[in-house]
């Protein structure tokens, strides 16, 4: 009995720690982007996403991540995560996030779209680069378009 119970105990810790549904860095210079497949490199536009069980699809830049969304069931994802632009290699909540297209910021596939985790910090870069500010919902309105 006591080895019954040992085993149950090891095998609630195994599903626990399995089913982990946090973000995961990014090996910039290894990974692929699942959308397009070219290395990530760049520090400042990747993006990932994590499904409900765990998964972890990452991204060169968030107009891959968001192409993504239209071949997948989106009702299975928790966590849609940005670069933040002003902390290279930071993941950042991207629903929460503002997002900014300058085309005096160029990104990895032309889209000029970076993330910042405020809307001031995007406001600051904005009056620096130009461009246009936009929240998640207007940013996945804008790329539907």
């Amino acid at each position: 009995m006591q080895t019954l119970k040992n085993f149950s105990i090891i095998l609630l810790l195994l599903t626990v720690v399995g089913c982990n549904t946090s973000l995961k860095p990014i090996d910039y210079g290894n990974d692929g982007c699942h959308f397009c497949k070219m290395t990530i490199v760049d520090k400042i536009h990747a993006a990932e996403v994590v499904t409900k069980k765990g998964k972890v699809y990452k991204f060169d830049a968030t107009e891959c991540m968001i192409n993504f969304m239209d071949e997948f069931d989106t009702s299975t994802i928790k966590l849609y995560l940005s670069n933040n632009y002003l902390e290279p290699e930071a993941l950042i909540d991207a629903t929460e996030s503002t997002f900014l297209i300058s085309e005096n910021i160029p990104s990895p596939m032309g889209a000029f779209l970076s993330a910042f985790k405020t809307k001031a910090e995007a406001e600051t870069k904005q009056s620096e680069k130009g461009g246009t500010l936009y929240s998640w919902e207007e940013l996945l309105a804008h790329f539907k378009d």
